[in-house]
């Protein structure tokens, strides 16, 4: 299961994730990308209730990331000890802005 929560001022987007972005949630996710992007400059994942990612997951962040990238900004914030693992793991800390 994964909780979408979302914030928008002006320009910018928080998406904050709970519970698990995995084979089974990652196309919902990818939807509301598709979907509430398109003015956005600045987006914002909080991931400080993410508890687990699966490579799924992680291809839906890499397209955002594409689509952020030619226009605006994009970071990652407040993310799980084990979430970070696995950005870790799989070198996503050198291409996406994490804090």
């Amino acid at each position: 299961m994964l909780d979408i929560n979302k914030t928008e001022t002006e320009n910018k987007l928080i998406i904050k994730l709970a519970g698990r972005l995995d084979t089974n949630t990652a196309p919902e996710l990818n939807k509301t990308i598709q979907k509430d992007l398109k003015d956005i400059n600045e987006l914002i994942y909080d991931l400080s209730e993410l508890i687990y990612i699966s490579s799924a997951g992680l291809r839906v962040i890499l397209l955002t990331q594409k689509i952020m990238s030619k226009q605006g900004s994009m970071k990652i914030i407040n993310t799980q000890d084990m979430v970070m693992e696995v950005f870790n793991a799989t070198g996503f800390t050198d291409i996406i802005n994490i804090e």
